[in-house]
């Protein structure tokens, strides 16, 4: 499991390309075979990736976790983008086609990832965040999710968000995860941008030829920084972090939330002319 720590905004200032993208970067989320787990000290957050290729891959417990299983005192949002796969929690299995999500919650002990074929294998990403009480796994596709119709081509910004897991479709403790679309044509997301000072973030970008890139903007509104993200990684926001982009062509990411509230619309506008 790979640790990383918070940052101050006044240390964010003295970062170089290296100092960044180490820091919020992750650039190796799948490989075949196996689980990789990144955590951050930011609300004690946890992104995963892993591909079943050849073989059933459970999710152990770590020391860095103080627990006997990963899930005694977390909860954890997963949403395949890959070959159909079956994750098994508690002894019960849940089949996720591509862009599927699966909730689950406190308690769930012997969770594994497999994949229907290993000619096509599951990509599994997962969020996770501490749970102080259990809710109920619950699998979500994108028909049931809050379907949000957002931006406009004048603008390059025309999306649909996609709420999977979201006090109005479930209950969960503090997560809140779901899925970016951007049209073809539009290339901006959350432009003009904002903060959402009461939780922090973590950003999938996927659906990116291999040749495309996102440039992922970061810090504060007059200390802006940018991440050139590409296909499948993923970059951590803290709360205090403007959060926004744009690519070379359309994508879609993933984004997961965790802090003080739930609230998708709880957030701090920024205007265009405070960005520097």
């Amino acid at each position: 499991m790979e640790i990383r720590y918070p940052v101050h905004p006044e240390q964010m200032k003295t970062l170089d390309t290296e100092g960044l993208r180490g820091h919020f970067l992750i650039e190796n989320l799948f490989v075949p075979d196996r689980i990789s787990l990144t955590y951050s000290h930011i609300d004690r957050t946890i992104a995963g990736g892993a591909i079943p290729a050849r073989e059933m891959l459970p999710l152990a417990g770590a020391r860095e976790l103080g627990s006997d299983f990963f899930l005694q005192r977390r909860e954890m949002g997963i949403i395949n983008i890959g070959g159909p796969g079956t994750v098994r929690a508690a002894g019960e299995e849940y089949l996720l086609d591509s862009k599927e999500c699966l909730y689950l919650g406190r308690g769930l002990d012997d969770v594994s990832f497999a994949s229907a074929s290993g000619g096509v294998p599951a990509k599994f990403y997962f969020v996770s965040a501490p749970a102080h009480v259990s809710h109920p796994p619950v699998k979500i596709s994108l028909s049931q999710a809050n379907r949000l119709e957002m931006g406009d081509q004048l603008s390059a910004n025309k999306r649909t968000i996609y709420q999977l897991i979201h006090p109005d479709i479930m209950k969960s403790c503090q997560l809140v995860m779901g899925i970016t679309s951007l049209a073809p044509g539009s290339v901006w997301n959350t432009m003009p941008s904002h903060t959402h000072d009461r939780r922090m973030e973590v950003y999938l970008y996927f659906e990116l030829p291999a040749e495309a890139v996102v440039f992922h903007l970061m810090g504060e509104p007059r200390e802006t920084r940018h991440l050139v993200v590409r296909n499948e990684q993923a970059v951590i926001s803290p709360s205090w972090s403007l959060h926004g982009g744009a690519g070379t062509q359309s994508y879609s990411f993933i984004w997961g939330m965790a802090g003080e509230n739930q609230l998708f619309t709880d957030l701090d506008g920024i205007s265009l002319s405070a960005l520097r």
